[in-house]
């Protein structure tokens, strides 16, 4: 096996493992919230918070990355999520909303450190291999979606405090990461590349290519995020049993992953453009299947819709993006463009739980149309000048 194989196989494998613990995660934070809050329109508030330490952390790690490497900012971030799920689990035993929230506020430093495997995969992978490698390291999500929805199944109840076995299989995942990660043997930037910090983001962020990339990025994963931390809740509402919103939440994971097997031959082959707006057609058609019932399976195929429509616009974003930047610059273009993703994702996250409670599943729905029509004629006109224009 190849060194550029062997670090695609790595990076995927992690992929699959930090997926794994997020599937559980988005499984149980939101009902644990709503079991632990007194207020319970703040059930969601843990799910948020996660995101949010993303959001605040994603650049400060793509900066760590630049000065440490990527191998050992990965590692870094892995340990602070061992941290996050100890302090969760114990919030779950005590009963405390508040520390649950803190708990997921680090975890979600182990997510932003994440984020970057699939950047890592476009500095190891040649030009020609580079889409296709995005999209395998992308595919361990797949084996997340399957992981993880069985895993927080098995582990909901196994310990005396509804939830604890779960944030603390958390950990067991997390070792194994860290094991990987060890295994991995990524550049790290030249001498040259250190001091080159190449030209300010303002004037990059100008290019077409970045702005559609970015919007791409934000839209698609905000109204995933919105749709998918609402649908446990609002299975609930509906008295269907956890092991359905389980196997929804499973199904979703696999779609949103699933694709990445050929997403990336797609790209290569109708270009960029194309997925990209196919992914907001998906998402459309997501609403319109949410808005068409609730019964297991209209919540089923809507995940499923939205899964394929995130993937097509947040893959087809990133390999946009990877072409807007030269080596030096990747640090900032790619934190602020995941910081961007995650700030949208932690509006969409606190917002989630509020517009459920208050207005309900069909106004959710409508509301994530106005967004995905702007980003597909942002695709459409804007994105007829979105060429790579690397200094």
């Amino acid at each position: 096996m190849t060194s550029e194989n062997r670090n695609v196989a790595l990076l995927c494998a992690t992929q699959a493992l930090l997926f794994t613990n997020n599937t559980i995660l988005i499984a149980i934070n939101g009902l644990a919230g709503f079991a632990l809050a007194a207020d319970k329109s703040l059930a969601t508030l843990p799910v948020t918070s996660y995101v949010i330490g993303a959001a605040l952390t994603t650049l400060p790690v793509s900066h760590l990355m630049r000065r440490v490497g990527r191998v050992n900012g990965f590692m870094i971030g892995t340990l602070i999520g061992i941290l996050g799920a100890l302090i969760c689990g114990f919030a779950v035993y005590s009963g405390d909303f508040w520390m649950l929230c803190m708990g997921t506020l680090i975890m979600g430093i182990y997510n932003a450190s994440g984020q970057y495997y699939r950047f890592a995969a476009a500095d190891v992978a040649s030009t020609d291999f580079k889409s296709k490698a995005i999209s395998l390291v992308m595919a361990g999500g797949l084996v997340g979606g399957v992981l993880g929805p069985q895993t927080s199944k098995f582990t909901k109840d196994l310990l005396p405090a509804e939830f604890l076995g779960s944030y603390l299989a958390l950990i067991g995942f997390c070792v194994v990461a860290l094991a990987l990660q060890r295994m991995m043997d990524i550049p790290r930037l030249t001498a040259a590349e250190q001091k080159d910090h190449g030209r300010p983001l303002r004037e990059i962020a100008r290019q077409p290519a970045f702005l559609v990339a970015v919007l791409s990025g934000m839209v698609g994963y905000g109204v995933m995020n919105l749709l998918m931390t609402a649908t446990p809740l609002a299975m609930k509402a509906c008295e269907h049993p956890f092991s359905d919103a389980a196997f929804v939440i499973q199904w979703h994971v696999v779609a949103m992953f699933a694709p990445s097997f050929f997403t990336g031959a797609l790209i290569k082959r109708f270009g960029v453009r194309t997925i990209l707006f196919t992914g907001v057609l998906l998402s459309l058609a997501c609403v319109v299947m949410a808005l068409s019932g609730v019964e297991v399976m209209h919540f089923t195929v809507a995940l499923i819709l939205i899964g394929v429509g995130w993937n097509f616009m947040y893959l087809g974003g990133t390999t946009l993006l990877t072409e807007t930047h030269a080596p030096s610059e990747k640090a900032k273009v790619q934190g602020a463009n995941d910081m961007a993703i995650f700030i949208t994702m932690a509006i969409s996250s606190a917002s989630s739980g509020w517009l459920f409670s208050a207005r309900g599943w069909e106004v959710m729905n409508y509301g994530a149309v106005p967004f995905l029509v702007l980003t597909g004629l942002a695709i459409l006109f804007f994105g007829r000048n979105a060429k790579p224009a690397v200094a």
